[in-house]
């Protein structure tokens, strides 16, 4: 789908335009394929603290200086804030990105690298560390060029984990993902997993897709069988000739029912278990809409929202879980939305399973063992088949009511949920990450 405005604003008039009138002049952004290095170009290290960012950058093979030169420009900033343990010492912030900021190239990535606030030792170093999370939501929101600023909470203990989030928040994967705040560390393990293969880290997986036939449930399973996995479509029996034709394409396997009968979860456990012996990725992404203003809500609209949404995730994550059939270092992905952060019109029934998602997220999070994570993504404006038919006055503010300016495409959620699927992510979990530009609405 292409951004029409986007292209004219690019043009030579649409340039004129947009200069003189002040409109959005969203960047063409960089996006990941296949055989390309994960930054294109030297990241700048910065700050005093316990991480030793510049040899994980080495062993992502990411060319790294702690002396910026002049006249130089850089493709990303990290600034390592784990010392900073007082208001006053905030400053180095400072002083370390005001000179640095104009050195940037375009889509370019920023990350700061802190402790949870709630892991602090002091009264100053939990205010001087939660200070951080409005340094960067502002950052985001001031940089421009395609460019993105996102925080990586990092536990004590956990320094070692860091290499999975570094990679996707520094390269082209993380395109659409900006103002936002990862946590490593917090729930479960403080170690990391062992990725055997940096290209295929997924080989060997088995992945289950729901909603794998098209739009963002299709590029979710494209972008997992890229990295390795072995893909289980499931759809509705409606989409039964597209998911076929999908899975074919990835050499994966299908299974069409309806996610919200009775017997789902069981049929779900039993294919897995007699076609795999255990699965290793669960996507949660089937959903669906069903809008009215509340005052005009059916309550059969209301229950399928929430049974597609919601309760067919739980009951199929329990009946896996309680038969064992999530492999040890699994990992559980939900799909939310930014309106189960900051509402939307005519969406309360769709609001409230989206956040539902994230309830689900933070109640299962620490009970997990075997370093099985849990963790969702939360899309903003997505272009797909399905948002082009949403009326062109309310696409357009959708697509430009956020850092970037513009729609995010469906990769730029699979590309985040890659991240949490990999072996190397195990100190993620119970992380909510929007996938969404840093929309000016939710936090």
């Amino acid at each position: 789908m292409n951004d029409r405005y986007q292209s004219f604003s690019s043009s030579p008039i649409g340039q004129m335009f947009v200069k003189n009138l002040g409109l959005p002049s969203p960047e063409k952004l960089d996006r990941w394929h296949e055989g390309a290095p994960l930054v294109d170009g030297t990241v700048v290290v910065g700050g005093t603290g316990r991480v030793d960012v510049v040899s994980v950058l080495d062993g992502l093979g990411i060319a790294s200086t702690t002396k910026a030169a002049e006249g130089e420009k850089y493709k990303g900033l990290v600034f390592d804030a784990t010392g900073l343990t007082t208001p006053e010492s905030l400053v180095a912030l400072q002083e370390f990105f005001t000179p640095l900021l104009r050195s940037l190239k375009g889509c370019a990535r920023v990350v700061v690298i802190g402790t949870n606030p709630t892991q602090t030792e002091s009264t100053d170093e939990r205010i001087a560390q939660r200070a951080l999370e409005g340094f960067t939501r502002s950052l985001g929101k001031e940089i421009g060029k395609g460019s993105t600023v996102n925080l990586v909470y990092v536990a004590p203990g956990a320094e070692s984990t860091l290499d999975s989030t570094l990679a996707f928040f520094l390269s082209p994967k993380s395109a659409y993902v900006s103002g936002q705040v990862a946590r490593l560390g917090l729930t479960g393990t403080k170690k990391a997993g062992k990725v055997a293969d940096a290209a295929k880290p997924l080989a060997g997986k088995v992945a289950i897709v729901t909603g794998a036939s098209r739009g963002i449930g299709e590029q979710i399973a494209r972008v997992l069988h890229r990295d390795g996995a072995t893909i289980l479509g499931i759809d509705v029996p409606q989409a039964a000739s597209e998911l076929q034709a999908v899975v074919k394409e990835l050499d994966g396997d299908f299974l069409t029912l309806d996610i919200t009968a009775k017997d789902a979860a069981q049929r779900i456990a039993h294919h897995v278990s007699e076609k795999f012996g255990g699965v290793d990725i669960v996507v949660h992404n089937a959903g669906i809409t069903r809008d009215k203003k509340l005052a005009n809500m059916a309550e059969d609209r209301w229950n399928s929202v929430i049974a597609v949404n919601l309760s067919a995730p739980e009951r199929i994550t329990a009946e896996l879980l309680e038969q064992g059939l999530i492999n040890k270092n699994g990992r559980i992905i939900g799909v939310s939305s930014i309106a189960g952060i900051a509402g939307n019109v005519g969406q309360t029934n769709y609001a409230a399973s989206k956040a539902g998602v994230i309830g689900f997220v933070d109640a299962i999070a620490p009970t997990l063992k075997n370093d099985i994570t849990i963790n969702a993504v939360a899309p903003g404006f997505i272009i797909t088949a399905m948002t082009a038919a949403v009326p062109f006055a309310t696409r357009e503010v959708g697509q430009r009511m956020n850092a970037m300016a513009q729609g995010g495409l469906p990769v730029d959620v699979a590309e985040a949920i890659a991240w949490y699927s990999s072996p190397g992510s195990s100190a993620v979990n119970g992380n909510v990450v929007r996938v969404c530009g840093q929309m000016m609405l939710g936090a």
